[in-house]
């Protein structure tokens, strides 16, 4: 984001010496629930090129971490239709407390009917396909507890690293076991921060892997430690030309939506199915949880690709 920058637990006297040099600093939302996250937000008042402004950041205060403001998109195409989604059904398990970080839901649509959805992140409600879809994937028509924040407001730029932090934040606060990320970006050490105290604290982050095709470098935050990363396969279990690849890929899973004229494909899809998967396994974070429910589903997975684990398939592709 231009000029905009991120820090981690400036002090006063940090955040004077930050404004001597031309730097507009604001507290970002506090994320009490996230420990050593005291985030703050600089806005560049100078219109400085990004790469000399952060230059500038850490020569002034070198112990001090700071990133980028990056942008975080959808892993996915933005179905326009609701075609392929599960319609509504009797349960067949006990709800479930699943949490989503995404564009907003829309909870009229006939495949989130016997949802309840709490909403985080925007001033005003929004809805966008690409959330919805990925929700509906993540209930499967059941009556689970839906914990949706909506990263995008109904922008079309992305969503902002602070942003994400502080839905991630609020779902530590609600205790939500397990988070579908069907979204990506680049790396980020604030970012980074965060996800490794989720899983710290026992939450289960599911996240895509990404849509840039098997020679691109990894995306985050699937490729973070202790993530588990998803990629894309077809109907015939073929992996997404255009799916990620790589070591941090753990699962695969069915990445279309639809068909013909109204399908839609991507790791976004992919994931959730994924997520619910592990939604099986913990109603509660607890410590360890990420590692232990990775195990048990690469007893469930069905090994595709070469024998063993691999770069493109990661375990093995888990079904809904």
């Amino acid at each position: 984001m231009r000029g905009v920058f991120l820090a981690l637990d400036l002090s006063p006297t940090q955040r004077d010496e930050l404004r001597a040099i031309g730097f507009i600093v604001d507290s970002a939302p506090p994320v009490e629930a996230l420990p050593g996250l005291a985030l703050a937000i600089l806005h560049d008042a100078r219109g400085r090129h990004a790469a000399k402004a952060m230059r500038l950041l850490e020569r002034a205060l070198p112990d001090v971490t700071f990133a980028y403001q990056h942008l975080y998109l959808p892993a996915g195409d933005r179905p326009q239709v609701t075609d392929g989604l599960p319609a509504p059904r009797l349960p067949a398990s006990s709800p479930r407390r699943v949490g989503l970080v995404d564009g907003g839901v829309d909870a009229d649509d006939p495949a989130l009917a016997n949802a309840l959805i709490k909403r985080h992140g925007c001033e005003t409600a929004t809805t966008s396909r690409h959330g919805t879809t990925v929700a509906a994937r993540l209930v499967e028509g059941d009556p689970d507890t839906l914990y949706a924040a909506d990263l995008w407001c109904g922008r079309a730029v992305g969503g902002a690293t602070s942003n994400l932090i502080e839905a991630l934040a609020w779902m530590a606060r609600e205790r939500v076991p397990v988070i579908n990320i069907s979204l990506v970006g680049p790396d980020n050490p604030v970012l980074a921060r965060a996800v490794g105290t989720m899983i710290a604290r026992g939450h289960v982050l599911v996240s895509a892997v990404g849509n840039d095709g098997p020679a691109a470098p990894a995306l985050f935050p699937a490729a973070y430690a202790g993530v588990i990363g998803v990629s894309a396969v077809d109907a015939s279990d073929r992996v997404l030309p255009e799916s990620g690849s790589g070591e941090h890929v753990d699962f695969s899973a069915l990445g279309i939506v639809g068909q013909g004229r109204a399908e839609a494909r991507g790791t976004s899809f992919a994931a959730p199915i994924v997520a619910r998967r592990a939604a099986r396994l913990i109603d509660e974070p607890r410590e360890g949880a990420a590692a232990q429910v990775q195990r048990k589903l690469a007893q469930e997975a069905r090994d595709l690709g070469r024998p063993g684990r691999d770069p493109r398939y990661g375990e093995g592709l888990l079904i809904p």
